[in-house]
């Protein structure tokens, strides 16, 4: 529903969620075109996202990221009104209070988002007051992007042919505002602390050594990133290099925009180097398009498989295997420095994702669902539809997914994309001293490599909790059962 004003309103009320940024903030641009006064509001309600409210990593960039929209704010002479949900109800006391004619947002796509919306945005019109819904988080509206028989894409490439011709079609990002109104007096308010998003045990500092959350660090983190692009093509699937963005979670929290990504790599592209990481890099946000265009589509895929040949899969049951896997103490030493990393920086690298993911799920035969849910705990770039395409497309079992007899051997990865063993010593310092030829597969060292490295088996680090040859062909076994 759009707002058709004639008049401007004297007050606007801006609903930030996930759009915690000034720059390119449609929202906020039309409130200012359209209104006197502006009062941002961030209404904190996890209730209304469940079974998949933010997880205690989402939670952590949420405290920092409010933190630094209200100091953003705060420059230009406004400030951000936080309060404590449910939305509906919150909303309508601060239009009450207020007296906003005018209430703007930018659109969330999650299924429990689109339904509350919805029925927010039917209530407030009843009510006599205007909405205006913009698209902060995309480059296209789902539903508008799709192929011959107008229905939704499930390959990847195809939509992303569809996608990239129309990319040069984008509106150039609009600038933030120099100046807003002082909020009005009186307002009911809590403060960012009284939210409790911080952990009481404080397990966060390797968070806070790892990022900077809020707009300002992801607009540094693009400007980096802008300056090595042409790198990117040949070195991200290096975990032990710092060659991808680290944009993911900036982008979850819209602190900074799709379009302003792409405004940045092709007004800073000229040697073709550079075009060629420029565009292999949006390639990969386009992954992160084609993900959210198919939860619109596909919204029970967040908890059922997209391909329903696989909801009559049975999964293994074993809570041991599923905390090894968890704590990194699987015996796997790449595996298990992805799960390190994430576990103390809030974040995995993309190719590790994919390999402790077909670990879980195809070694060890433990649903995809929970995964997920450990992802959704513990990454601060946790994404409800990037999350449940990763898992799908892993698991075999969703669009575009990986063939049934793709199963990544985390040994010979570790080999291909960790080639000096730099991740893995990072990670599971207690190998660091074994040679180069044994530190990816420890179970296979001679007795007397390992005592020179320092390690015992089941004592310092674990064997494998798998044989990996051996659940490879009991993989295959239930998928060709399956197909």
């Amino acid at each position: 529903m759009n707002a058709h004003r004639s008049a401007p309103a004297q007050t606007a009320i801006v609903w930030f969620r996930r759009d915690l940024r000034l720059t390119d903030n449609p929202a906020l641009r039309h409130a200012l075109e359209h209104a006197e006064k502006i009062v941002p509001l961030y209404v904190y309600a996890p209730d209304e996202e469940r079974p998949w409210e933010p997880g205690a990593a989402s939670r952590w960039w949420l405290h920092h990221s409010l933190s630094a929209l209200d100091a953003g704010l705060r420059k230009i002479g406004s400030r951000l009104i936080v309060q404590k949900g449910p939305s509906a109800t919150t909303l309508r006391r601060c239009i009450r209070d207020t007296g906003a004619t005018l209430v703007c947002w930018n659109r969330l796509y999650e299924p429990a988002a689109l339904k509350r919306d919805a029925e927010l945005a039917s209530a407030l019109d009843d009510d006599g007051v205007s909405v205006e819904q913009s698209n902060a988080a995309l480059w296209f509206e789902p539903g508008t992007i799709l192929n011959g028989q107008q229905l939704p894409y499930r390959v990847f490439t195809p939509f992303w042919r569809t996608v990239e011709k129309q990319l040069p079609t984008l509106p150039a990002p609009s600038k933030a505002p120099r100046k807003l109104p002082p909020v009005p007096r009186g307002l009911s308010r809590i403060e960012i602390d009284d939210l409790a998003l911080l952990p009481k045990i404080r397990w966060d500092d390797g968070l806070t050594r790892s990022w900077l959350p809020g707009e300002a660090g992801a607009l540094k983190q693009l400007k980096q990133f802008s300056e090595h692009v042409a790198s990117y093509p040949a070195g991200r699937d290096r975990p032990d290099r710092i060659e991808t963005s680290r944009l993911s979670p900036h982008l979850h929290f819209g602190e900074i925009g799709p379009r302003q990504i792409v405004a940045a790599l092709r007004h800073s592209a000229g040697a073709a180097a550079h075009t060629k990481g420029a565009d292999s890099y949006l390639r990969q946000i386009g992954w992160r398009e084609f993900a959210h265009h198919l939860l619109f589509h596909f919204p029970d895929t967040t908890d059922a498989p997209l391909d329903k040949r696989f909801a009559k899969q049975k999964w293994r049951r074993s809570a041991a295997d599923l905390r090894a896997w968890q704590h990194g103490a699987t015996g796997i030493p790449l595996v298990d420095a992805g799960l390190r990393e994430l576990w103390r920086t809030g974040w995995m690298h993309n190719r590790v994702r994919m390999i402790a993911a077909s670990v879980l799920t195809k070694n060890l035969q433990i649903h995809w669902l929970q995964g997920a849910r450990w992802f959704w705990d513990t990454l601060v770039d946790a994404d409800l539809a990037n999350n449940t395409l990763g898992w799908q497309w892993v698991a075999g079992c969703g669009a575009d997914a990986a063939p049934y007899y793709r199963i990544f051997n985390p040994v010979l990865q570790a080999k291909r994309f960790d080639p000096v063993r730099g991740y893995i010593r990072r990670w599971v310092p207690e190998l660091a001293r074994l040679p180069d030829r044994w530190i990816h597969q420890p179970w296979a060292a001679p007795a007397a490599v390992l005592q020179q490295a320092g390690v015992e088996l089941d004592k310092t680090y674990p064997r494998p909790v798998l044989d990996l040859g051996e659940s490879r062909k009991r993989a295959l076994q239930v998928y060709s059962q399956l197909r």
